[in-house]
């Protein structure tokens, strides 16, 4: 019982601040679910060896009482004739056996119970499953990966160690979620890799008939009459009594029936034309168009495909020494600086952060870890958006030496002041984590971004990469074309805002879905305020 309390106890003291934890959107977090799981398998163990001694105590009492028995049948009066057995019957009927019924009735499902009971309540919820199958879907699109590949667990990078592998099950769990969500296009291509991997024999539970129920459903919604009709078909040869099916098929029947006789309508008099059965359509449909115009430009990006660095622009980027402008403490140390780009001028920085310095960041970072919000334009509240898939958390100089000592390394090297800058942000990013296309600054129709902070507009961003990603989760400017990869311990730089103040468009940038790996950053913000004489003004066309 004592053991008992102590895993009760540390589990509600271990997992208590993950209530409503939105797992999915912070690999960081997502660590303390492969500890809990393996509580729970030591709980298990603990269950199966208490009912497998259990199972032997009763085996070894019925082949004690078969040997016994064997020799009392077959001759009962000569065996009941020994006062002592008849004793021992007696009181094997009235005692013996009722102490087998209470050992066969004993519960000892009670401590594996009692835990999965207290962990269920901190378990990822329906929101996050949904979450991670569309972060799946959404790696799946970004970098062009088919349903298989996926399947296989065939991805770039060193997880090969830790590769696994979609089931049938699996790939109609996410065929499902793209129904639910009304996106046909990712159901067909799930429920099609479901089919597939039935169709090879793989052992599951789930049945062809469901899976060409919602896939038959999916490639009509595509207009594709033809292909859905061979679908339901197959499902009713299947399940003949499967009612919204038969229903389905003579509808889709009707409606291939009407677009054969308006093809023929519009078939010139003179003409014969013989008449064949259309050919099934391969299921290869277009993913529909969303909200994001340059979908296509920042999806290439990140692949790393339609970077426009040109030999000319090449020609512009150098690598240098940066003393922050002689800036006392980087005379003797300077920092190492590289051109990442010409115009917008965007530059990295080496050896930022120190190993020491980034893991006491997260150290302290992780347990404020909330889902990363932002700003609604038009009521300048603070939301979750799903575009924005990461957590995120806040440091103050007072939470530990470390942040002010970093803070004042930034301000040391970009020359501006940190005294009215925000607090450095610390973000880990989820399953296909990423930030879409987005300005830092306050654009001209949200003037009120950034009044509480009474500090002016963002004029300037220094992001510092704490993780080496293994695939994905570059920073991309879709607007001119530039990549830049995450590398551990160093920070990149660039101005928002022009020197006459006007926002720099240009900067729109995003952060990559992380396709394998787990990406850490943090950024500090600078602002207008107290950088007048710091960074002077000027004319627009200056960067």
């Amino acid at each position: 019982m004592k053991s008992w309390l102590q895993v009760v106890l540390f589990t509600c003291i271990f997992l208590i601040w993950h209530t409503e934890a939105e797992f999915f959107t912070s690999i960081g977090q997502m660590t303390d679910l492969i500890y809990a799981e393996k509580d729970l398998v030591r709980s298990l163990k603990e269950y199966i060896r208490a009912e497998e001694n259990k199972l032997a105590q009763i085996k070894s009492w019925a082949e004690k009482m078969d040997v016994l028995t064997s020799k009392s049948t077959s001759d009962p009066e000569g065996y009941l004739a020994h006062p002592v057995n008849a004793y021992k019957l007696v009181k094997r009927l009235n005692t013996d056996w009722l102490e087998l019924e209470n050992l066969v009735l004993q519960d000892t499902t009670n401590g594996f119970i009692a835990n999965l009971t207290i962990q269920r309540q901190f378990f990822p919820t329906e929101e996050d499953e949904t979450g991670a199958a569309k972060a799946l879907m959404r790696l799946q699109d970004t970098y062009k990966l088919d349903s298989e590949t996926l399947s296989r667990g065939d991805l770039p990078g060193k997880c090969t160690k830790y590769r696994s592998a979609l089931t049938v099950g699996d790939c109609f769990g996410m065929g499902k979620t793209a129904y639910n969500d009304g996106d046909y296009y990712h159901t067909v291509l799930w429920m099609e890799q479901a089919l597939k991997q039935h169709d090879e024999g793989e052992d599951t539970t789930v049945s062809k008939v469901e899976i060409l129920d919602y896939l038959s459903y999916a490639v009509f919604q595509f207009g594709d009459l033809h292909r859905a009709v061979e679908l339901t078909r197959r499902l009713i040869s299947l399940d003949s009594t499967h009612e919204r099916a038969g229903s389905n098929l003579r509808y889709f029947e009707k409606l291939l029936e009407k677009e054969r006789e308006e093809e023929e309508r519009e078939k010139p008099v003179d003409k014969t034309v013989t008449t064949t059965e259309p050919v099934v359509q391969s299921g290869a449909y277009e993913r529909p168009l969303d909200y994001l115009p340059e979908r296509d430009i920042y999806e290439a990006l990140c692949r790393g495909e339609g970077v426009k660095m040109t030999p000319r622009r090449q020609k512009r980027l150098f690598c240098r020494y940066h003393d922050g402008n002689r800036n006392p403490h980087l005379l003797i140390a300077p920092f190492k600086e590289e051109d990442e780009w010409d115009s917008p001028h965007i530059v990295r920085y080496y050896d930022v952060m120190s190993d020491e310095e980034i893991e006491k960041i997260k150290q302290l970072a992780k347990p404020r870890l909330a889902r990363a919000t932002v700003r609604d334009p038009k009521t300048g509240v603070l939301t979750v958006a799903s575009y924005r898939v990461s957590k995120s958390s806040w440091l103050e100089e007072d939470d530990d030496p470390v942040v002010a000592k970093v803070n004042q390394r930034m301000q040391q090297i970009t020359g501006l002041t940190v005294k009215t800058a925000e607090l450095l942000q610390v973000a880990n990013y989820g399953m296909g984590g990423q930030y879409e296309p987005h300005f830092d600054f306050s654009r001209k129709d949200e003037p009120d971004a950034f009044k509480r902070l009474g500090t002016g507009n963002r004029v300037a961003t220094f992001l510092n990469y704490m993780s080496d990603v293994e695939a994905g989760g570059a920073t991309v400017f879709p607007d001119f074309g530039a990549a830049i990869w995450p590398k551990k311990g160093t920070a990149v730089f660039w101005y928002n805002l022009f020197r006459s103040g006007e926002g720099d468009y240009r900067t729109r940038h995003a952060a990559c879905p992380v396709l394998v790996g787990c990406k850490w950053v943090s950024n500090k913000w600078f602002h207008e305020r107290g950088n007048e004489f710091l960074r002077p003004c000027g004319r627009t066309e200056v960067d």
